[in-house]
Order: C-alpha cells, then structure tokens, then sequence
C-alpha cells in the first residue's frame, strides 16, 4: 500500500480514503454517514450487511479490504474500505437522495487517480493548487512541496531497507523528530495547539527546511551506510535528526530566536481538505 492517504469532503463531510495497488480506495463507514447521515454508521454498515445477505443473498463485505486509516485519537486501525467500482454497489443500498450526486462525485474522484497515474505530475498540481485555494503563500508552498518529495523519498528508501509496518514508520519518524526539534510530532502537535491536523500543514518557513535537513540527511546515511532493519535504520534517523538539530541550535543562538514556534495556521478555513503527511 502506497504511504499516500488523504481525507476528501463530499457535502461538508470527511471522507477518508488511501491508494492501494495504484487505485483509491474508501472508508465504507464515512461513506455511509456523508449518504445516510446516521448516528452510528458503524451500527448502520453492519444491519446494511445482513440485510443484504437476507434479501439478495449477497454479501457486500466481499466488495471490502481492511485497510488502516487514521482515526480522530490519531491512531490507525483496519477499517473496511472499497474501491469506486465496490463502492457503486454499496451505495445502491443506502436510500439516499445524495446517492446520485455522490455517484458523480466518486467517479470524478476515482478518474483524478487514473489521470494521476498516467501523469503523476498531475497529482503535485492538485496539490499545490489545494494549498493556494487554502491561503498560503508561494514562498511557504514550495517548500511543503519540495518537504513532501523528500517525504517520499525517504519513506521509500525505508521500504527497500527492510521497513514494512506502519509502527516503524512512526517511530523512526518521531526519533527525526525528537533530535531535529526536541519534540515528537505527537508532542509538537500539543506544543502547537492542533489535534487531527496534519503537523507539517501548521509549520513556519523555518521549521519546515529543518524538517527537510532531517529527513533528507536520515536518507542520505541510510544509503551510505547501507542500513538494514529497523535498527539500523532507528540508529540513522537519529543520527540525521541530530544533523537537522544541531544546525537549528547553532541558528538559535546566532538569531537570538527559537525555530520552533506556537505559530500555525489554524485561522485558516479547516473545512477545506486538510493533506495528510506523505
């Protein structure tokens, strides 16, 4: 499954989906509540189901994999999720007057993937355009945009060294962290103030280019050192994060100013889609 995963809103509601073997796929349950607006869609999917067992004798659970999406408390579970094609059939069950729309919507959706597949330079246009439609300036975009290449860069080079589980990515992620920044992207969100936000969407300039030096100098030691395993790699995200830190102190003293800063941009309209950290 590709690192990639974002939230979508249908009608002023979150749809969470991700990219597996290069197609989206959707969170069944947030489907379900955006067309049936149920207050326990869980509850709702679940009676849909059996329902559909006793009537058709089909069971829509085979339409669905358990893939892991982030929560609101931060965390990923399994959570069924369908692709366009499985999420067609299950929403011909859900009495909806949103359903139609919602068709349009999914296969729009569904279509920017494949146009991203073919042209992934698409996929980075979508991108930016979304942070200008959300206010930011040129100067802070270029560098979330060139901070997201590098993301990728060394999440990749994470999988051909051995690394597979989304725990170990965290973890070698919070050790960046904690040696660039003194915090763990769990610890700088509270520091900031943000809850399910993405973290880097809330970063200054400044804390966004030592966020790149850590990342980019924990991939270029894993390379040089041939790091394999999670040890190995844990010992060279340290090692990179502490590159990133030690030039953050060194400009701390010399500017007479911290780096990392309460500020963020929670002004900004949160109902627009917030990008999840690739």
């Amino acid at each position: 499954m590709s690192p990639l995963a974002k939230i979508v809103v249908f009608k002023g509601k979150n749809i969470r989906k991700t990219i597996c073997e290069n197609e989206w796929w959707f969170s069944v349950v947030d489907v379900i509540e955006a067309l049936a607006e149920s207050p326990n869609p869980n509850d709702y999917w679940y009676r849909m189901k059996v329902r559909v067992k006793t009537e058709d004798d089909f069971q829509l659970s085979t339409l669905c994999r358990q893939l892991k999406l982030e929560s609101a408390d931060g965390k990923k579970y399994a959570t069924d999720c369908a692709n366009v094609e499985g999420m067609f059939r299950i929403i011909q069950s859900v009495p909806s007057p949103k359903a139609e729309p919602f068709k349009r919507w999914l296969a729009k959706v569904g279509y920017e993937r494949v146009q991203e597949i073919e042209d992934p330079e698409l996929g980075t246009k979508r991108t930016r355009a979304l942070y200008q439609a959300k206010g930011y300036p040129d100067s802070w975009i270029e560098k979330r945009m060139r901070g997201i290449a590098i993301r990728e860069e060394l999440t990749n080079e994470w999988r051909n060294r051995g690394i597979e589980e989304d725990r170990d990515f965290s973890i070698l992620t919070a050790e960046i962290s904690k040696a660039a920044f003194g915090m763990t992207p769990s610890e700088y969100k509270k520091y900031k103030g943000i809850k399910q936000q993405n973290l880097r969407d809330h970063m200054t300039d400044l804390e966004l280019v030592f966020s790149m030096l850590g990342e980019a100098s924990t991939t270029e030691i894993a390379r040089n050192r041939d790091s394999q395993g999670f040890d190995e790699n844990r010992d060279s995200a340290r090692k990179g994060g502490n590159i990133a830190g030690s030039a953050r102190r060194q400009l701390e003293i010399e500017s007479g100013k911290p780096v990392s800063t309460k500020q963020n941009y929670l002004d900004m309209d949160q109902n627009k889609t917030d990008l999840l950290e690739r």
